[in-house]
């Protein structure tokens, strides 16, 4: 039997599989008299800062056992127990409606998970796992029950679940767990993320693969293709092991190229930097050696919440990564994108019949001036602080490029009055995601520093097709001729100014789509951070003189696949670096 899922940590695990069973608990609403409700407020409060306790000891230990930035999630945890606005309104809850404990932290949690899980970003979905481990462990703690061990098999063994939480796999004994499959979550759940950072192999969003998969079959689960063979025969199994040796073999080599530079065989030298989310991103990036941060999409900061954060605390945000990365490392700040699909209750945005096309990003910005200027204010203090360069999106038009950057030379001129220091020099430049921008993009390149290519709108834009719907994903297809060809555009356009080119969409750190880039000239690479080292490698590898050349045939083809046939064909190496 053959099941798929995503592949969520590389590498290969082979043994017994051992299912471990959901226990769903129905949590009932009680009404309590007036007399006991503070009582109960006292019981949640209590429950919440025993789950606070066990946190702390989950986060000494993991930063013993797999180092400080994997410890960062659960000091997030901790942060989330202390919102207001998430367990103050479960208290009030209590307080305002006469209930159980359990019933109001249910429902708040179950308010936040809706919200989080309707969201566009992949990531911010994710995060609402983060919820639901929280509140596991305060429902845990309020039925005076401790969490489970996951860790008592006699020989290792592949982990069936549902869905596993950030403290689930922090505590996985890696002698113990050869690697876990899961029928929900995606590679930016942290759950996959400690997986890559623990290197156990993981397989997420198998759908039912808890089910499928009996307790002793023999499983090989590959993490690096994310998929799971049940019961192989013996050839196969044969197969597998062999392949997971060259994979630890390689996995060593690896390690090697971390503090090195990026640069190709015959000398010349990128960029690879990574594409973050938080402060705490910063740290895989620094420890993952990156070069600096591409993208730091500022959404998180507007996310889950009620109001809009103050400029204080966008300016301790940007700072922090700055302080992670070094001062001399660049961070490329990306400007609020939001709007459409992404949504802020609190900002109360209209409906839209096609929210891809609408009221979003840059236009909202623009139209908003008190909020944009609020973080531009935060950004340009942060300049004082490290390499910080501004990053506008979705600019669609030389006009919206022109008056943001009137509104950046207002808040520019209001720092000067006030006596506030900031990099008078920053670099400003834009994303390239429309395919209006990149036919313009010489017109464009005169007044930027720089252009980013987000490769994941731009190939939706340029195809018509929506990346969210499954039934054209054939049509996003980063390797079509004509996103090739607009690639091609924007990076000649940004060198005749003597500008520099990069792109932080996910075809940055696609293997297969590395020499083509590196052919057509990119300058700068912007990718997950479990991504870098991969890239790196490959690079070293690559002849860029041969590598323009290779791009010149490909700007010929007809299809994507005869782009793709060709690259694989050309460069042997990426076929080795996916084994």
């Amino acid at each position: 039997m053959l099941l798929k899922g995503i592949a969520a940590a590389s590498g290969y695990a082979i043994g017994p599989a051992f299912i471990m069973e959901e226990h769903h608990t129905e949590i009932e609403r009680r009404e309590l008299p007036a007399g006991e409700v503070e009582a109960e407020a006292a019981r949640l409060q209590a429950a919440v800062q025993q789950a606070m306790a066990e946190l702390e000891q989950i986060k000494e230990k993991t930063a013993a056992k797999l180092g400080e930035h994997e410890a960062e999630i659960f000091a997030t945890h901790i942060l989330v127990l202390q919102d207001e606005e998430f367990i103050g309104q479960a208290v009030q809850k209590v307080r305002d409606e006469s209930v159980n404990a359990e019933f109001a932290m249910s429902e708040v949690t179950q308010m936040l998970v809706d919200i989080f899980s309707s969201m566009d970003s992949e990531y911010m979905r994710e995060r609402a796992a983060d919820f639901r481990d929280v509140s596991k462990r305060v429902l845990t703690a309020l039925s005076g029950q401790s969490g489970t061990s996951l860790n008592d098999f006699e020989e290792a063994v592949v982990l069936f679940a549902h869905d596993l939480t950030p403290s689930d796999t922090a505590q996985l004994d890696r002698s113990k767990v050869a690697g876990f499959a899961t029928n929900i979550g995606g590679r930016t759940s942290h759950s996959a993320i400690m997986a890559r950072s623990m290197e156990i192999p993981a397989v997420v969003g198998t759908q039912n693969g808890s089910e499928a998969v009996k307790t002793g079959d023999i499983v090989i689960l590959d993490g690096s293709s994310g998929i799971i063979l049940v019961n192989p025969d013996e050839d196969t199994i044969k197969t597998y092991q062999e392949k997971q040796a060259k994979y630890m073999k390689r996995q060593e080599a690896m390690k090697l190229y971390k503090d090195k530079p990026s640069i190709t065989a015959d000398g010349h030298e990128v960029e690879l930097v990574s594409n973050i989310g938080n402060p705490q991103d910063a740290l895989g990036a620094r420890n993952n050696g990156a070069e600096g941060v591409g993208l730091y999409r500022t959404e998180f900061l507007y996310m889950g919440r009620d109001n809009f954060p103050s400029e204080e605390e966008q300016f301790n945000s940007y700072v922090a990564v700055c302080e992670t990365l070094g001062a001399e490392k660049p961070v490329v700040i990306r400007t609020l994108d939001i709007g459409g699909d992404k949504e802020l209750p609190y900002l109360e945005l209209p409906k839209e019949m096609n929210p891809f096309l609408g009221y979003r990003a840059i236009r909202l910005c623009l139209d908003r001036k008190d909020l944009f200027k609020t973080q531009l204010r935060a950004i340009l203090r942060a300049s004082a602080h490290g390499n910080v360069k501004l990053m506008y999106p979705m600019i669609s038009s030389i006009v919206e490029l022109r008056a943001a950057n009137e509104l950046l030379a207002e808040t520019k001129a209001e720092l000067d009055a006030e006596g506030i220091a900031y990099n008078k020099e920053m670099e400003v430049g834009m994303m390239i995601e429309v395919p209006a921008a990149a036919i313009i993009a010489d017109q464009l390149a005169k007044e930027v520093d720089f252009f980013s290519i987000g490769t994941n709108d731009l190939v939706q834009y340029t195809m018509a097709a929506d990346r969210m719907n499954e039934n054209v994903s054939h049509l996003t297809q980063p390797f079509n001729p004509a996103v090739i060809r607009l690639i091609k555009m924007v990076i000649d356009a940004a060198h005749k100014e003597g500008k520099w080119a990069g792109m932080c969409g996910e075809m940055a750190g696609n293997l297969k789509a590395v020499p083509l880039l590196l052919g057509l000239g990119l300058d700068e690479f912007s990718m997950s951070a479990s991504s870098v080292l991969s890239v790196r490698v490959l690079l070293s590898r690559l002849n860029r003189e041969e590598m323009k050349q290779l791009a010149e045939e490909a700007l010929n083809l007809e299809t994507a696949e005869e782009i793709q046939y060709l690259i694989v064909d050309r460069v042997p190496a990426i076929q080795e670096l996916t084994i």
